[in-house]
C-alpha cells in the first residue's frame, strides 16, 4: 500500500509528542502491509462520508481516505478530542 501524506497532515505530526510519533510509525507499518490489521481500529467518520480514522493509541488518530486500492491519502493527524472537530 502506497501512502501519501499531505502537508497538513505533515504540519500537524510535527506538533505531536515524540513518543506519538514513534508509536505512529509502528501503526503506519502496519498499515501499510494489512490495511485492515484490527489493532488498527480502522472506523468510517460520520462527519466526512468519505474518510476513514485508525487508531495510534487510545487517544491519536490518523484521518485517511483511498485515492484508489493502492493509495492511501492520510490528512490529518491529532488527538481525538480536537480531530473530530
Amino acid at each position: 500500500m502506497k501512502i501519501i501524506r499531505t502537508d497538513d497532515f505533515e504540519r500537524a505530526f510535527q506538533k505531536l509528542p515524540k513518543e506519538i510519533q514513534r508509536i505512529y510509525f509502528l501503526q503506519e507499518k502496519r498499515f501499510g502491509a494489512n490495511w485492515r490489521d484490527p489493532r488498527l481500529h480502522i472506523k468510517k467518520v460520520q462527519e466526512l462520508g468519505y474518510a476513514l480514522s485508525f487508531r495510534i493509541t487510545r487517544r491519536y488518530r490518523t484521518f485517511f481516505y483511498f485515492q484508489n486500492r493502492e493509495t492511501a491519502i492520510f490528512f490529518d493527524i491529532d488527538h481525538r478530542k480536537d480531530i473530530y472537530r
